[in-house]
């Protein structure tokens, strides 16, 4: 048959592989779209550079890197960064999260079990309780743990000797971190920007050949303007278009995918339901604002925390909205985009 002849796959076509042969990389899909190396990782120039000095300045030292810590807001590849450290420094790394440790028997059991030379990579430290922060001090300082044993008169302190280690750590919210423990990570503080849109469809193309599906420029431009400037949800979006293409057996296009971003309730500035319902609340409840963060999150039936750290950090990233000492405010832009007249009431 002649190449002209040839019809293109359609999306879901997985080269003859069986249904349920599938392995555990393909069921986890985030987890098998992380880069592996420095070169596949895009973005964050300024970090990486940082990163490869001071792990190269430790490997002729022979000596495990200082300690790192990465913030930024979700989905910016905090925790790739520490995997992506551990693979280059060909150490094994152990995971775990804040919340996971709950006592301070469960830090020293995961410190004790470490070998020399081993990574401790603690997702979201900020969720860590101030007791066992207090433990996790002299272990970062001088490699050691002091437990207390007993209670009272006949409590005493058994300190024991920890291997050389690298604490690697990841938070969204820097500021819950106390001020003795940030200064302890005497490898950096490195804070993860937001993507460009350029960054966004290098890692879409990539992204599309590692799940083995064929997507053209215009289709990934449309579905990086989408991303709200995060690799996590341009991978969340190229997954669901796939998903669609798939069902209708038909070629991943900028029809699918627009079609698949009505489905999803994604506008063109990358706005969900609940986004435009923020600002639908800000302008027609208050005028524009500016109204406090608690009076906003209960006219939204929302958690606080919830308008500050999902909703806030890509409104603010757009100019929607503005933070001002009496509250938060609906800008111009944020009129526009809903196309509600602006008649300046409480602004």
């Amino acid at each position: 048959m002649s190449s002209t002849s040839e019809t293109k796959k359609t999306v879901g076509e997985n080269n003859g592989q069986d249904k349920g042969s599938f392995g555990k990389d393909e069921l986890f899909l985030d987890t098998t779209l992380r880069p592996t190396t420095w070169d596949e990782y895009v973005g964050q120039k300024g970090v990486k550079d940082n990163l490869k000095v001071l792990l190269r300045a430790a490997s002729e030292r022979k000596h495990p890197p200082e300690h790192i810590l990465f913030y930024g807001p979700p989905g910016l590849g905090k925790t790739t960064l520490a995997h992506l450290i551990a693979r280059e420094t060909s150490s094994q790394i152990k995971v775990t999260s804040g919340p996971s440790i709950e006592k301070v028997g469960d830090l020293a059991s995961i410190l004790t079990n470490l070998a020399p030379g081993d990574m401790l990579f603690i997702d979201e430290i900020h969720r860590l309780n101030k007791a066992i922060e207090e433990v996790l001090y002299p272990a970062m300082e001088s490699g050691s743990l002091d437990i207390i044993i007993g209670k009272g008169p006949s409590a005493r302190t058994i300190q024991l000797e920890l291997p050389p280690f690298t604490l690697l750590a990841a938070t969204t919210r820097i500021a819950l971190l106390s001020a003795p423990l940030r200064s302890r990570f005497s490898g950096g503080t490195f804070k993860l920007e937001f993507y460009t849109n350029d960054e966004i469809q290098q890692i879409i193309h990539r992204s599309a050949k590692m799940l083995g599906i064929d997507i053209d420029k215009a289709s990934a431009h449309k579905i990086a303007q989408r991303s709200r400037y995060t690799p996590r949800t341009a991978n969340f979006l190229l997954k669901r278009v796939r998903d669609l293409a798939q069902v209708e057996k038909v070629p991943l296009s900028p029809e699918i995918v627009e079609k698949t971003l009505v489905m999803l309730g994604i506008d063109e500035l990358g706005l969900n339901q609940a986004d435009r319902d923020l600002l639908k609340t800000l302008i027609n409840k208050f005028a524009g604002g500016p109204v406090g963060l608690n009076t906003l999150a209960a006219s939204l039936a929302e958690e606080e925390a919830t308008v500050e750290e999902v909703h806030e950090p890509y409104l603010l990233q757009l100019g929607l909205i503005e933070r001002t000492p009496r509250g938060r405010k609906a800008t111009d832009k944020a009129f526009t985009h809903l196309n509600i007249k602006n008649i300046g009431l409480g602004l």
